[in-house]
């Protein structure tokens, strides 16, 4: 990612707080490439100079989240935003192609799993003597 000359007015605490991450998730996506680390200013050998970010890295920090709360990986966030750069529209759909298979076949698990509670619950209110269903399907052999 080319930075551009827009304003850079952030502190890393300024960018974590504007995309609802703390300061060592920031730094984590930095050290797994995801996010860039900007230079520290020249401060004229004063030291304590301070790296600032800005707009284009909050929208990328946005983008990281947005694409994990839908369930990719820190890999593939990474191979779309590489493939952002080229253009390649056939891997990215590729890639949330996958991830709907993933998220149909978690949304069956959780459907079944629904499903088996529902029936467990409905037992364990008929009344019939014995121990409460829920908690024998949960205790195990």
């Amino acid at each position: 990612m080319v930075r551009s000359q827009a304003v850079q007015e952030m502190t890393i605490a300024g960018l974590a707080r504007a995309g609802g991450v703390g300061v060592e998730t920031v730094r984590y996506y930095q050290r797994r490439g995801l996010l860039e680390t900007p230079e520290r200013p020249d401060s004229g050998g004063h030291g304590g100079s301070v790296r600032r970010y800005g707009e284009q890295d909050v929208r990328r920090l946005r983008f990281i989240r947005s694409a994990q709360g839908a369930g990719f990986t820190l890999e593939q966030i990474a191979e779309l935003i590489a493939l952002d750069a080229t253009d390649d529209r056939a891997r990215a759909r590729e890639l949330a192609m996958e991830r709907i298979g993933a998220l149909d076949a978690k949304i069956a698990e959780l459907k079944a799993a629904r499903e088996a509670l529902s029936r467990l619950a409905r037992e364990c209110g008929s009344g019939s003597a014995g121990p409460c269903p829920i908690i024998t399907a949960f205790a195990g052999p």
